[in-house]
């Protein structure tokens, strides 16, 4: 009897000891500057695009995150989101388009520890005209600065993250770039490691004076399969206000990030 009682101890133990994990894995996911290396794979429709709101698209993002610890004060965490994108019909006659997008890759250098309890980073974003069909890309380099601020308090996280991007270079033929992006987030993390998260990724283009406004809310939950953790969610995304032509209505999002935590 005091065997079994010893086993079913251990593994209530094991049980709570996983779950704590799980729960401090889902907190440093609701950072975007954390150290934990992850490879998300994130996975968004939208429709009602192009003049006659007859378009649609598809769109993968990968999203590996790679901190480097430079220093005892310091990391510089690798943020690059590469777009895999299946387009139909976003104006007459366009067709449907399937490939690669152009890369945002930007980097944040930011100090180990919170700043008045503050988590902040900053440092350059660059755009890589990498697209590999003329309607999947603006062929033009573009670079900027990024920043983010962040605090968590208990199960509460919030903050902004930011970025302007400028082209260039590239074919004077294509149109310039001036954007500028911010994506203020709040998201509520439960002892189970499930996560709700409310945020948009809003942006301004500054060529054309238009504002582009999704607002997603998702949730999420991290998981083992096996040995390996991850994080799975998804959720909706209404456009409040949407580019010329861009898409409109009702959107929505899934999700897969594998991770890959110290020890």
């Amino acid at each position: 009897m005091r065997i079994a009682i010893l086993f079913v101890a251990l593994a209530i133990g094991a049980s709570a000891s996983a779950q704590e994990s799980n729960e401090k894995l889902a907190k440093q996911l609701a950072n975007p500057i954390s150290s934990l290396v992850s490879m998300p794979f994130q996975l968004n429709y939208d429709s009602d695009i192009g003049p006659r709101d007859q378009g649609d698209r598809w769109l993968m993002n990968i999203q590996p995150v790679i901190p480097v610890s430079l220093s005892q004060d310091w990391n510089v965490i690798s943020r690059t989101i590469l777009p895999v994108i299946h387009q139909d019909d976003l104006f007459p006659g366009a067709g449907s388009q399937t490939g690669i997008g152009d890369v945002v890759q930007s980097l944040f250098f930011s100090p180990v520890e919170p700043v008045n309890g503050w988590v902040l980073g900053g440092g350059p974003v660059f755009l890589l005209p990498t697209g590999t069909d003329d309607l999947l890309t603006g062929d033009k380099w573009g670079a900027g600065p990024t920043a983010v601020a962040l605090k968590q308090s208990g199960h509460l996280t919030y903050g902004l993250l930011t970025n302007h991007i400028w082209s260039f270079a590239g074919p004077s033929g294509r149109s310039d770039i001036s954007t500028t992006f911010l994506q203020p987030f709040f998201s509520y993390t439960t002892p189970t490691a499930w996560t709700f998260t409310l945020q948009t990724e809003s942006t301004y283009d500054w060529e054309k004076s238009e504002w582009a406004i999704p607002i997603n809310t998702m949730l999420t939950k991290v998981v083992s399969i096996g040995s390996q953790k991850l994080q799975i969610g998804g959720g909706l995304r209404y456009w409040a206000a949407s580019a010329k032509a861009g898409p409109e209505g009702l959107g929505f999002r899934a999700f897969v990030t594998l991770l890959f935590p110290k020890g």
